[in-house]
C-alpha cells in the first residue's frame, strides 16, 4: 500500500510504502488528527515516518496494483 502525505510549506510530499490495509492507514490518521500529536508510520522495511498533525495538508492512500511486464502479442 503507497501511501503519500502532503505537508505544509514543504515543496516535496512524502512517499511511504506500507504492509498496512487502507482501512488501518486511515484510522490511523483519523486517531492522530482526533487526538493531536503525530501521525506514525512504519514502511515494509521496518523505517518509521513521523509527521506532526498540524504539518498535514493531505494524506493520498493508494492500492499498489501489478501491471503485466513485457510485450504482449
Amino acid at each position: 500500500m503507497e501511501v503519500k502525505i502532503g505537508v505544509i510549506h514543504a515543496s516535496r510530499e512524502l512517499t511511504i510504502d506500507t504492509s498496512l490495509e487502507a482501512g488501518d492507514v486511515e484510522e490511523q490518521v483519523r486517531t492522530a488528527l482526533t487526538e493531536g500529536g503525530v501521525l506514525s508510520l512504519t514502511d515494509v522495511k521496518g523505517r518509521r515516518l513521523v509527521v506532526p498533525v498540524e504539518k498535514l495538508a493531505y494524506v493520498d492512500i493508494t492500492t499498489s496494483t501489478v501491471g503485466p511486464v513485457g510485450f504482449r502479442s
